[in-house]
């Protein structure tokens, strides 16, 4: 069962809450952010991105950057942050146009994390991990949440309608459109959130692997360095990690997008012809209609890409985006693994169709190809299962905002 820890939130005062609120660290580069963060001496980005403040061209993964955040961290704190007296859970909801989701924030077991109560569908990648784990340590903070989901429950969404006819904390509408709004539950409300999130068979990572393997690593260190003070099992602060857990039938994912830099040295009429020998090609939209279809954008002109092939019997192999790399991506184009090669990109979420169509309409790309969503019921089978999705496969929004809730470790 989910084991749900309340915490002693160090968050912004409310007046500037919406200055310091900033888009995830890894959604955004190093000259996004800058641009972001400019003119706002209370951005969260200088925080979570330290290198906008160092001279253009400077590593972010020197030790320079993680020095300048710890220091940057401690000023926020000074001049815009309050540390609650008591622990308490959290109520975390995002609009964005229609689409609403409410989510409960709190602390989760690293020891579940390990033993797959939090159950992932993404592997890692050790570099990505050694920069958050860095960060965290030298702030001594996880400054942004996992994303999680989990099976609905009545009685959890009735506990958040009670917390959220209150007053909030935070409600602002953020620069991308997104509202967001934060509710502290009181005493007797979390006692019954933490009881039943004790119900709950397992909590699902949507989007925050990442963080949970960083926070799981920073705690490996913190007790290897502190091992007098903090025997193994015993309970303590960075021992879990912060999230917020939506309801899984509130969740939204959008498609993941992708778009081809070169056609590996074919022709145009070659590129075709290869396709149509492992899709049936139809004129169509930029929207896919239904799993099974993918769109793509080539010479100017939409067309609707149908496997003439395709096993059900594997659910990740008969997923959209598992049959663009297994009949086309690799096969065709020669892009065997999509996390290192430098000849495709990636546009997820309400970017969409008219961002693909730029891309390839000024020759930046050659193909792009739109992707029917993974959905959320897929991605619970697959971590049922033990198994990975692709890389690549799920792009959640609306997305949290770092700097807002704040752990320390």
């Amino acid at each position: 069962m989910a084991t749900m820890y309340p915490f002693r939130a160090l968050r912004p005062h409310s007046a500037e809450a919406a200055r310091i609120a900033a888009p995830p660290y890894d959604v955004v580069s190093t000259d996004e952010a800058r641009t972001l963060a400019e003119g706002n001496p209370l951005s969260f980005l200088r925080v979570s991105r330290a290198e906008v403040e160092l001279p253009p061209g400077t590593d972010p993964y020197s030790k320079g950057v993680y020095d300048r955040a710890a220091a940057n961290f401690m000023r926020l704190r000074e001049a815009a942050l309050v540390l609650e007296a008591e622990p308490s859970t959290y109520l975390y909801r995002l609009q964005m146009g229609g689409h609403e989701q409410t989510g409960v924030a709190a602390c989760f077991s690293l020891e579940e994390y390990d033993r797959n109560i939090i159950k992932k569908h993404e592997r890692t990648r050790r570099d990505k991990e050694d920069d958050r784990t860095r960060h965290m340590l030298a702030l001594g903070a996880q400054t942004g949440p996992v994303f999680l989901t989990y099976h609905a429950s009545h009685e959890i969404n009735a506990i958040a309608r009670r917390v959220a006819s209150c007053t909030p904390l935070y409600d602002f509408n953020a620069d991308d459109g997104v509202r967001h709004t934060i509710w502290r539950a009181q005493p007797e409300e979390t006692t019954w959130l933490v009881a039943l999130f004790g119900r709950v068979p397992s909590v699902y990572i949507a989007d925050g692997h990442h963080r949970a393997a960083s926070a799981a690593r920073a705690r490996d260190e913190i007790r290897q360095s502190e091992s007098s003070r903090h025997p193994p099992g015993e309970d303590a602060d960075f021992t879990t990690v912060l999230a917020v857990a939506f309801p899984h039938d509130q969740v939204q994912i959008l498609p993941y997008n992708r778009v081809v830099r070169d056609l590996a040295g074919l022709g145009d009429q070659d590129f075709l012809r290869r396709v149509s020998e492992r899709f049936e090609v139809r004129p169509g939209t930029a929207v896919a209609g239904r799993r099974g279809e993918i769109g793509m954008y080539f010479q100017g002109a939409w067309s609707i890409l149908v496997p003439r092939a395709r096993s059900e019997a594997d659910l990740v192999a008969s997923l959209d985006v598992s049959v663009l790399q297994d009949a086309l991506l690799a096969p065709i184009l020669e892009i065997e693994d999509v996390r290192t090669s430098k000849r495709i990109d990636f546009v997820g979420g309400s970017r969409g169709a008219r961002e693909l169509e730029r891309l390839v309409d000024s020759g930046e790309a050659s193909a792009a190809f739109s992707m029917f969503p993974v959905s959320v019921a897929d991605l619970m089978a697959v971590s049922d299962a033990g198994a990975i999705l692709p890389p690549k496969s799920t792009w959640f929004e609306p997305k949290l905002r770092d700097g807002l809730l704040i752990h320390l470790i």
